[in-house]
């Protein structure tokens, strides 16, 4: 009797489980759409529900409304969840490989390395009146996080403690923002004031053939970290576990580090860098989830994140109307709390 009603609790755990599960992803679902309906809807001119749907229906609907409608609002909100759930994502990633919590790619640099080398291409294609395209940029914001991996990896070696690595990182990002304001400072272009707000971090300006491309890049790389879900998790057991599994772990890390590289290089690519949302949204729906299973988080952070960059970005486009803030501004103040409540969560499980 004893262990029947062992099994019947245990099967009863197991329904609670998949309850929540299935609840948190349309919680999240459910956040996303009514986050860019909002985001598509508000602004200095307001467009309607009634508007959005005739447009989407083929309807005729007033000139002005169809060009904020279509050129404006709708490629800038889906860009923000797109590259908001590959922050995610990459933070999540980063976690992973370093096994520290507030690892991501704006706390350990590479988001900054990948804005210098994008900062570089637009001075040098404005000053010669040339249009970079979206691939080039994705190109040079890899090259770029690529470098400041390197240099942390490096520093990973030499370094034992993981507080002085996300230090290093940290002085690594001061380095190359450092310098992307100088070049920013000394360009001498008409669309300066664009690249200094890039360089800010901002989804405005966003293209349909932006969000075409890192649709294309970005669903690639979700892809193929879906089907890595296994070998994360063993992963997570820790190194020794993972290679009794079979798992390359050599190969394995530089997978990890490639692909949370590349969602950073698109992220910066289009919006600039964009900070905490790789540390905060991971965090945040873990604790949603109540679990670290990667199979639940992969798509559970990134849904996250875009509904995290979404609910930044509109506040970002309307609490100072007519004025925009930069995405990081409103970011850090909901993310750097999360941070600040993981270290002191940590701190107390030592002790």
């Amino acid at each position: 009797m004893t262990e029947k009603r062992h099994r019947e609790a245990a099967d009863a755990g197991n329904r609670k489980r998949e309850i929540r599960y299935v609840l948190s992803f349309v919680i999240l679902a459910v956040l996303l759409l009514l986050f860019l309906v909002w985001n598509i809807c508000a602004g200095s001119v307001s467009v309607s529900y009634d508007e959005i749907i005739k447009s989407l229906l083929g309807q005729e609907i007033g000139e002005t409304a169809a060009n904020i409608l279509w050129r404006i609002r709708m490629p800038r909100a889906l860009a923000a969840a797109i590259l908001g759930g590959a922050l995610a994502l990459s933070g999540y990633l980063l976690q992973t490989f370093f096994h520290n919590p507030i690892a991501g790619p704006f706390v350990l640099g590479i988001s900054s390395g990948a804005k210098l080398t994008v900062a570089l291409v637009m001075v040098f294609s404005l000053g010669n009146s040339l249009k970079a395209s979206s691939a080039v940029m994705i190109i040079a914001a890899f090259a770029g996080a690529m470098l400041s991996m390197g240099f942390v990896l490096l520093m990973s070696r030499k370094v034992q403690r993981m507080s002085m690595l996300i230090i290093s990182g940290v002085m690594i990002g001061y380095i190359c923002s450092a310098i992307t304001d100088l070049v920013v400072t000394f360009a001498d272009d008409a669309d300066i004031v664009n690249l200094h707000n890039w360089s800010k971090g901002s989804f405005s300006g966003i293209t349909w053939e932006n969000v075409a491309v890192m649709t294309v890049v970005i669903f690639a790389v979700f892809i193929i970290v879906f089907f890595m879900s296994k070998p994360i998790s063993a992963y997570q057991m820790g190194e020794a576990y993972a290679q009794n599994m079979g798992i390359n772990i050599r190969l394995f890390r530089v997978a990890l580090v490639v692909l949370s590289s590349i969602l950073s290089a698109c992220i910066t690519a289009f919006a600039g860098p964009v900070s905490f949302v790789g540390i905060a949204a991971p965090h945040l729906v873990k604790n949603l989830f109540r679990t670290s299973k990667p199979i639940l988080m992969i798509p559970g952070c990134f849904l996250g994140g875009g509904v995290f960059c979404l609910f930044c970005d509109l506040i970002a486009r309307t609490l100072f109307a007519p004025t925009e803030l930069s995405i990081s501004t409103v970011t850090a103040v909901f993310g750097a709390p999360v941070v600040i409540l993981i270290m002191i969560y940590r701190q107390k499980e030592k002790k």
